[in-house]
């Protein structure tokens, strides 16, 4: 079914985990986009930084694509990753202290 996959991944496992990562990109996508609007409606930092937070999401799922496609080396994906969730954190800390101000 899927033979352009990672070393690490076989063929089954490939069909269950690309199936997944096109749900969560899709999902990441939709949410991204009614972000960016509320955004742009709002004009606030709190919503900026919500919105790049959703941003980074959608970057992790296409950093998943990657990895499974063999194009990203497992060490960068984690490190990749990794960085992605510290930053989504601090843009959602920051945001939320952003609305005591």
């Amino acid at each position: 079914m899927v033979s352009a996959v990672g070393p690490w991944l076989d063929t089954g496992e490939a069909a269950v985990l690309f199936a997944a990562l096109a749900l969560a990109t899709l999902g990441t996508i939709a949410l991204f986009l009614v972000a960016c609007t509320a955004a742009w409606r709002r004009r606030t930092t709190t919503y900026l930084l919500v919105t790049a937070a959703i941003g980074l999401l959608v970057l992790r799922s296409l950093v998943g694509f990657g990895t499974a496609l063999g194009a990203v080396a497992m060490p960068a994906h984690h490190i990749v990753e990794h960085t992605f969730d510290f930053l989504i954190a601090l843009f959602v800390l920051g945001a939320a202290y952003a609305v005591g101000e």
